[in-house]
């Protein structure tokens, strides 16, 4: 049989980089971040609809590009593009083997792409696989899986870093749950047989708080972080200010920020709850923003490359080279909301609302339309006048 072609080559197969490249006739190599190659290919079957009425294309794997050669990928994609022709589902007719937990694991990752919150959550999903379970089960087949394999994975980092683990734990169990219901595998999962079998040992969860600021000691604190004029600095002078998350502050771009109304306005697909936030912006906010104009960037913190944020390790850093490396910058929110508390007084839902933070029962949730905007623009001001050391502020 003559040698199939297309647009790939061994060499780049060997040396793309990450992304879906294509070699025609609906075969794809995907090229993970992590380095990790693997095998797509998509078909139209002819006659099948979709849910929504429409042709019924649908992506299978044909295995990893360290185990699949090119041309195995191009014959294997070329059975399954017939099998589609005559009407037949490839998922139900194609004679598969079984891939290995690390094949089956970057699919299910490149799967779920369009339903991660943000590229970093879904890099950091695959990177604790990678980190923990690749170099063990990475390339056994997925239906020889079984408890031994799962504790092995497990064990080492049980205690030392059991929140790790955990989060490991419910990975491998999702593959493995993926590999059954696509055929692979049969019978229970193992990393279900294994909490309930409690081989581990019981780890006493430790409560994870954010060290924070006394709020009293704000004001000092940000007198000697105003003299500074590094962008970090200004960065962490707006965080304190707005009580908002680094990673919502460090994505700022100047689309955002309405000057004339005096809002910065973060998208819901920027915020930890998914729903848009909306942050009254003071003198002292709008005088940060107004020097940070001068850098002429997309994005209003700017790091050291062009266009780009500044790193989320950034400012941590800078509360350490300033002697406050007990605090971190996530605890300021925790600061502006004892300082709601114990000094403003300011009401549960005005504090919270601030903080973008859900409150009150789903029903109570549901008539609560407003996000009290004018409220938490008086309680900001209220809150920079104290962390400039106005006394009018208490």
């Amino acid at each position: 049989m003559a040698a199939l072609t297309g647009k790939l080559t061994r060499k780049l197969v060997d040396n793309l980089g990450p992304g879906r490249h294509g070699d025609g006739s609906g075969l794809y190599l995907v090229v993970d971040p992590t380095g990790a190659r693997r095998w797509i290919v998509r078909v139209t079957v002819k006659g099948q609809k979709n849910r929504q009425g429409g042709p019924l294309r649908t992506d299978f794997g044909l295995g990893g590009a360290d185990v699949v050669t090119l041309n195995q990928a191009r014959e294997r994609a070329l059975e399954y593009r017939r099998m589609a022709k005559a009407g037949l589902n490839p998922r139900f007719n194609a004679k598969r083997e079984v891939p290995s937990f690390e094949e089956l694991a970057g699919q299910v990752h490149l799967d779920r792409l369009p339903t991660w919150k943000n590229p970093k959550h879904g890099q950091q999903w695959l990177n604790t696989l990678r980190d923990y379970a690749f170099p063990k089960i990475g390339r056994m087949p997925v239906d020889s899986i079984g408890q031994p394999e799962v504790l092995m994975c497990l064990s080492p980092i049980w205690t030392a870093k059991h929140e790790t683990a955990r989060r490991l734990a419910q990975r491998i169990k999702t593959v493995l749950d993926v590999a059954k219901s696509s055929g692979f595998r049969t019978g229970e999962n193992p990393v279900t047989a294994v909490k309930e079998a409690e081989v581990l040992p019981k780890v006493k969860a430790r409560p994870s708080h954010h060290d924070a600021m006394p709020w009293r000691d704000v004001p000092a604190f940000y007198a000697e972080l105003a003299a500074r004029t590094a962008v970090a600095a200004k960065a962490l002078q707006f965080t304190i200010l707005t009580a908002c998350r680094t990673s919502e502050v460090l994505g700022m771009t100047w689309a955002e920020v309405d000057d004339e109304a005096r809002l910065w306005t973060v998208p819901a697909e920027r915020m930890k709850g998914g729903v848009q936030h909306r942050v009254p912006l003071t003198d002292e906010m709008l005088r940060i923003l107004d020097a940070m104009k001068e850098l002429r960037s997309d994005v209003v913190f700017q790091g050291q490359k062009r266009h780009q944020p500044l790193s989320n390790m950034s400012m941590l850093m800078l509360l350490r080279r300033m002697g406050c490396g007990d605090f971190t910058v996530h605890g300021f929110r925790s600061t502006f909301r004892d300082w709601t508390a114990e000094v403003a007084g300011a009401p549960r839902e005005v504090a919270e609302a601030a903080l973008a933070h859900q409150f009150g029962t789903d029903v109570e949730r549901a008539y609560a339309r407003s996000d009290l905007l004018e409220k938490r623009r008086n309680l900001m001001a209220r809150w920079t006048a104290f962390v400039l050391g106005s006394q009018e502020a208490a």
